[in-house]
């Protein structure tokens, strides 16, 4: 896709250069590009979903603030209704946070490399990006580097386990951050469930009126193809998110299949620890092959040095039609793949193709 330049012409100047969104997939026998739950739904809750989407009233809007959802997660979390806001995936609830807190001649940190659409989202709403970069050895957030960052910010956007090197957040560093600004706080939780007991930030919302914390289904939990996510803050906090959010956005649907996946959140367990198993198994079977370094990470992800990462990223989906995502260009990642973790099969596929690639390539 390309914007023609007679439509460029009639963009707002301070997006015209901006391209269409190409999430680099491509269709494939094994896809491991995208971080999706590969093992799918568990069994158990195939029929359920499929009569709860069976009884949803379509000719009906939805409800606006997903109350029932809501409600749902509120108990599991032990907070309020109030705490939480859910949105159509987690994209668009950061989007909306820097609707709501950032916009021109406002300061927003980022720490790449990051997920990329924390950049962009800001920059399109005029915010002026900060970057303090991690550690070119290892990917660490320059913690002290953020505090001083943080204290003129309006946003400071935090990721724990972080995309794409996977490191996580210690929780004190966290709440230095909360202490240095006067701005809020996202961490962005989206591979929480992939890390130990104990990592996630949710708890110190209670310490925090501007720390915001964001949740996916799309993980984990296998409803990426539905979009859902949610955030847990401060009431006041939540009635931005409220305020500025599109009506009616996440559908009826989406709602009835995240209200199902709460009810039944035990049921993936066991796919969350296989999960987490092979991503230590792969890492293992990645770092034996030559040339190869595997970053050390807490997401259904890994980040991994190949050296000639677009030449090993095409070879792997035309020889062998396996999906991976190259980051190569992202600040610090040259010449690495991002792989996520796949079911034992899939994974011991793509460790034979890549040790195949590397060899040739040598």
């Amino acid at each position: 896709m390309a914007i023609p330049d007679s439509i460029r012409a009639l963009m707002r100047p301070e997006l015209a250069e901006l391209e269409p969104y190409d999430g680099s997939l491509a269709s494939c026998d094994v896809m491991l590009a995208a971080n999706e739950n590969n093992f799918g739904l568990p069994m158990s809750l195939a029929d359920e979903l499929s009569r709860a989407l069976a009884e949803v009233e379509l000719n009906r809007y939805p409800d606006p603030l997903s109350n029932g959802l809501r409600d749902l997660l509120a108990a599991e979390l032990g907070l309020s209704r109030d705490n939480i806001c859910v949105g159509n995936g987690g994209d668009e609830l950061i989007y909306n946070l820097l609707l709501a807190f950032g916009g021109a001649g406002r300061k927003v940190v980022d720490l790449p490399p990051s997920f990329a659409v924390y950049g962009l989202y800001a920059r399109m709403l005029g915010c002026e990006v900060v970057e303090v970069p991690r550690a070119a050895e290892d990917f660490e957030a320059d913690v002290d580097a953020v505090v001083v960052a943080a204290s003129s910010a309006d946003v400071v956007l935090l990721t724990s386990p972080n995309n794409p090197s996977g490191n996580l957040l210690a929780r004190e560093d966290v709440a230095r951050i909360c202490e240095a600004t006067r701005g809020v706080v996202l961490v962005d939780e989206a591979y929480i469930d992939f890390a130990p007991a104990g990592s996630s930030c949710i708890d110190l919302i209670e310490r925090f009126e501007r720390l915001v914390v964001l949740r996916t289904f799309s993980k984990a939990y296998a409803l990426a193809g539905a979009r859902c996510g949610y955030v847990i803050s401060s009431p006041g906090v939540i009635d931005a998110f409220a305020a500025v959010r599109q009506p009616y956005s996440v559908n009826r649907l989406t709602q009835a299949a995240a209200e199902l996946v709460v009810r039944h959140r035990e049921d993936f367990a066991p796919f969350i620890d296989m999960t987490i198993s092979e991503r230590a198994r792969m890492a293992d079977a990645l770092a034996d092959i030559e040339g190869v370094r595997v970053f050390p990470g807490w997401g259904n992800f890994l980040l991994v040095r190949v050296g000639p990462a677009t030449e090993v990223r095409a070879r792997l989906l035309g020889e062998h039609s396996i999906l991976v995502r190259d980051v190569s260009g992202a600040p610090g990642c040259a010449g690495c793949l991002r792989i996520s973790v796949g079911k034992p099969t899939e994974n011991d596929m793509l460790v034979a193709a890549l040790r195949q690639i590397l060899e040739e390539e040598r």
